[in-house]
């Protein structure tokens, strides 16, 4: 075995970035399980554990439909070049813009979703509920308020080429697949008398 097969082997055992992997090797004269072990010690972490990484790599995405009424730039970050180069990372962020062109998120997730609009929706969702009782009506407005998420938080949006899939699915099985930390950052869709 030559010494890119074995970073790949390492890297994928151990899920630890190609360059880290290269170093490991290097200082254990290609030894790939001596080489696990020196990554433990060093205290490299797996791709799974990478909160504390910086996505600061990474590409726009772009998707411009046909006849240019609709075009969505999006930005997702990574890592390192050599993902943000790669064709999983490049066709993610294309069926990404291509899902915004189609759906029209407003926001990535929840938590990006203001306050103010999340009491105002409540207040319509409530109205005509009166009648109810309290623990009733706050079932139904929960209910209610998980759908509107839903149908405008991309990460919750079922993807448009696959209703089973949701966005977040999408997400985590790249992150899987790359081993990186990934970040949707933001996105921006833009449509012809809009």
């Amino acid at each position: 075995m030559g010494i890119i097969d074995d970073i790949k082997k390492l890297r994928e055992e151990t899920g630890v970035g190609m360059m880290d992997c290269k170093k490991a090797l290097e200082a254990c004269e290609n030894d790939v399980e001596a080489a696990k072990v020196y990554l433990r010690k060093q205290g490299i972490q797996k791709a799974g554990d990478r909160g504390h990484k910086v996505a600061s790599e990474g590409i726009i995405g772009t998707y411009n439909h046909t006849g240019g009424r609709i075009c969505v730039m999006v930005e997702v970050n990574c890592e390192t070049d050599f993902v943000a180069r790669g064709k999983d990372f490049q066709d993610f962020a294309h069926e990404l813009a291509m899902h915004i062109a189609a759906v029209n998120p407003k926001w990535i997730v929840r938590d990006d979703v203001p306050q103010e609009v999340i009491d105002t929706e409540k207040e319509i969702m409530a109205a005509g509920l009166e009648n109810k009782p309290e623990n009733i009506r706050e079932k139904i407005v929960d209910g209610k308020i998980n759908k509107f998420f839903k149908e405008n938080c991309l990460m919750e949006q079922p993807f448009v080429k696959d209703q089973k899939l949701t966005i977040q699915d999408l997400y985590d099985d790249l992150v899987m697949k790359l081993k990186e930390k990934i970040v949707i950052k933001r996105f921006s869709r833009f449509e012809v008398g809009e």
